[in-house]
């Protein structure tokens, strides 16, 4: 098997942010053929855009292996916040729950515990992820170039939370996602993955480590817990997760 062209598949994915002219799919010889070779892409892609800020981190189950997106700046909002449509491909959205680092937890060769890292998270918040593509077509291609797109990341709005984030208990936390007001989907729980520790966990020992593991403040959300609903602009999307918060995006 031949090695995988990292170099032109980097560039294609940088050249479809800055021009959104987007690719049906990544070229034969620059497809990953390797989760190796996906994170390898994920990895330069984020280094030419700047310092990862946070994380998303997912599982299809809560047996399955974990995967990871890091997150940079650009893509990571704070607050109630208002994006163009026209920043986007597709509007997939997503409610999540995100886990804000009060201290870093850099890469070593000892694994680092569940109470350690239990130490070191400060809060825990409602979010939106907004899911989006590098390619033409949502959905289109194989699920290791996905993985190289950053997982499928478009942006990450964070709303309110608490800073007694143990009380939570996150597989049967109610959640209720709405669309102009009215609910699209309510759940407790929802997440596919199970206990969102087990990720940090991993992400922390694994995960983060090709990118020198999780800093302070490193904000880190653990998939979705309402499924991808998609929507058209204009819209505003709100995550109510009561008893930890809100979060409030509109797509204008």
């Amino acid at each position: 098997m031949s090695p995988c062209d990292i170099s032109s598949a980097v560039n294609l994915l940088l050249k479809a942010r800055r021009t959104s002219v987007r690719p049906a799919g990544l070229p034969a010889p620059a497809q990953p053929a390797t989760w190796a070779d996906a994170y390898a892409i994920q990895d330069e892609v984020t280094r030419r855009i700047g310092d990862p800020v946070g994380w998303k981190v997912g599982a299809a189950t809560p047996e399955a292996d974990p995967f990871r997106a890091a997150l940079t700046a650009d893509t990571l909002f704070d607050g109630e916040t208002s994006i163009a449509a026209t920043h986007f491909n597709v509007i997939g959205v997503e409610a999540e729950l995100v886990y804000r680092f009060n201290s870093a937890l850099p890469r070593r060769r000892q694994p680092y515990d569940i109470d350690e890292i239990i130490s070191v998270i400060g809060s825990i918040h409602a979010a939106i992820e907004i899911v989006d593509t590098r390619f033409a077509v949502w959905g289109s291609t194989e699920r290791l170039s996905q993985i190289a797109d950053q997982v499928n990341h478009g942006a990450l709005i964070v709303g309110s939370g608490r800073t007694d984030w143990r009380a939570v208990d996150p597989v049967s936390q109610p959640v209720t996602l709405r669309i102009n007001g009215k609910p699209a989907f309510q759940t407790m729980g929802g997440n596919s993955a199970g206990d969102p520790l087990r990720m940090l966990v991993w992400l922390a020992n694994t995960g983060a480590c090709n990118l020198g593991g999780i800093k302070a403040g490193d904000q880190i959300t653990t998939g979705s817990c309402t499924g991808t609903i998609f929507v058209d602009e204009p819209c505003r999307i709100t995550a109510d997760f009561p008893g930890v918060g809100q979060a409030v995006l509109d797509i204008a």
